[in-house]
């Protein structure tokens, strides 16, 4: 039975379902996520793996402002990386700044015209993430966009169970204050669910900074390493 304003009425799919009916679905609010994947990653993320294991050796690389509490099975580079003069590390950058460059001008539609006026300022880092190591719900306040690049994802192929995964709970906290048998199971994406990605070798996720995210306890067998990026922008002068 269907409760509507006034009495109760039976949900019968020949009497509120009609295919002929004139109704349009919108996402007024909508959240964008990019996704993207190196079209041949293996090479870079090789030298980048290597480098980052080296530098996770050298205290000097490691972030001595941290925010956030850092467990000890979690490195956290200085973030500066974009800077890094490595070509890797150059490559890498230019990959993220077109894909990212590309999806706010598609967001913008017939107003990308004004992006090119605007620089853009990154603050850039990687995590080497070991068994048992995770990162706390956190967002990213003083920037529009960010990024994470996935380098090494500690698995053998698509092992989602081992954790490691980039963690989005619902961002609206007011959208499940009240369930009931219509709208507790919403399909993607309208459902409330939490929003969970295993990001292979060269998959890139791009989303605006004040979503919060997080990263889940992984048990891989070897290193999860990714890079995170912060970006803003100005106007040109």
């Amino acid at each position: 039975m269907f409760g509507l304003w006034g009495g109760v009425h039976e949900l019968r799919q020949d009497k509120y379902h009609q295919p002929q009916m004139n109704l349009q679905i919108t996402t007024p609010f909508a959240t964008p996520f990019g996704f993207a994947r190196h079209p041949a990653p293996s090479s870079l993320n090789a030298e980048l793996r290597r480098l980052f294991l080296e530098k996770e050796k050298d205290p000097s690389s490691a972030n001595a402002k941290a925010t956030m509490q850092v467990t000890k099975d979690l490195f956290e580079s200085r973030f500066d990386l974009f800077n890094w003069p490595e070509p890797c590390v150059r490559e890498l950058r230019e990959f993220c700044w077109r894909h990212l460059h590309h999806f706010v001008s598609t967001l913008h539609g017939q107003e990308a015209t004004t992006l090119s006026r605007i620089i853009g300022h990154a603050d850039a880092w990687f995590h080497v993430t070991r068994q048992h190591g995770y990162f706390g719900l956190h967002n990213h306040p003083m920037a529009s966009w960010s990024g994470v690049y996935c380098v090494d994802s500690g698995c053998n192929g698509e092992e989602p169970e081992k954790g490691g995964l980039l963690s989005f709970p619902h961002p609206n906290l007011a959208a499940a204050m009240f369930k009931d048998a219509a709208n507790s199971k919403l399909r993607i994406p309208y459902g409330y669910q939490s929003r969970e990605y295993f990001l292979n070798p060269g998959d890139l996720l791009l989303f605006p900074s004040w979503v919060s995210h997080q990263v889940t306890p992984f048990f891989g067998d070897s290193p999860r390493i990714t890079v995170a990026f912060n970006a803003w922008f100005t106007f040109s002068q």
